[in-house]
């Protein structure tokens, strides 16, 4: 009888045990349920981001509303025409003669207003037409695009790259990252906008380069 009641109080025991131990914070919780912290090397899988969307960032880091979206005079001084977004140096603008450059002044290169002509010792340089627009990329292949930017090559065949343009720093991007931004601009509104060819040295400074 004894040993009976012995084996009782023994059984009851660890089920008091059991039972209490289910109760404390975390017990009873798989992992899968979240339990604790994940580790460092967790494999969850970051949500999906589409080429153009990449693209739209990487445009945005790399500044190229900076030199590719027109200037306009706005409350607060100069405003990037968002209405002319990448659309480079807009073809009714009439520049006037360039300011005398001298190096030993410091005074190198020169920027018109509208921030989108660039006067130098290579010329006069405007930026290009990014939108998809006939004057713009809409002739331009994947393909094309990269070679410009790896090469410095127009149309990554013809006419050397001017400054400004930073394409020796662009074409360290990878393929991805080339191919994202080419996507994105073929996504924006195209804007009809004929900008004007580059003007090597020793051309008048103060011809009509609008179209």
């Amino acid at each position: 009888m004894v040993g009976r009641m012995s084996i009782t109080i023994r059984v009851a025991v660890i089920v008091v045990c059991v039972a209490s131990i289910s109760f404390l914070p975390g017990c009873g919780k798989t992992e899968s349920q979240g339990s604790g912290p994940q580790p460092s090397g967790s494999s969850t899988n970051p949500p999906s981001v589409s080429r153009a969307e990449r693209g739209k960032y990487l445009v945005t880091i790399l500044a190229c509303t900076d030199c590719h979206t027109p200037l306009k005079m706005g409350p607060n001084g100069p405003e990037h025409d968002m209405s002319r977004f990448l659309s480079g140096h807009p073809a009714g603008v009439k520049l006037g003669p360039v300011p005398k450059l001298d190096p030993e002044t410091g005074w190198v290169a020169a920027f018109n207003s509208t921030n989108t002509a660039a006067a130098g010792p290579w010329g006069i340089s405007y930026s290009a037409n990014l939108t998809p627009s006939v004057n713009g990329l809409k002739v331009w292949t994947e393909e094309m695009f990269i070679k410009a930017m790896r090469e410095g090559k127009h149309m990554g065949t013809s006419r050397p790259i001017m400054p400004p343009m930073p394409w020796p720093a662009y074409g360290q991007m990878t393929d991805e990252d080339l191919k994202s931004v080419f996507a994105y601009l073929q996504t924006i509104p195209p804007v009809d906008n004929l900008v004007p060819e580059y003007a090597p040295p020793g051309d008048a400074p103060d011809a009509p380069f609008n179209e």
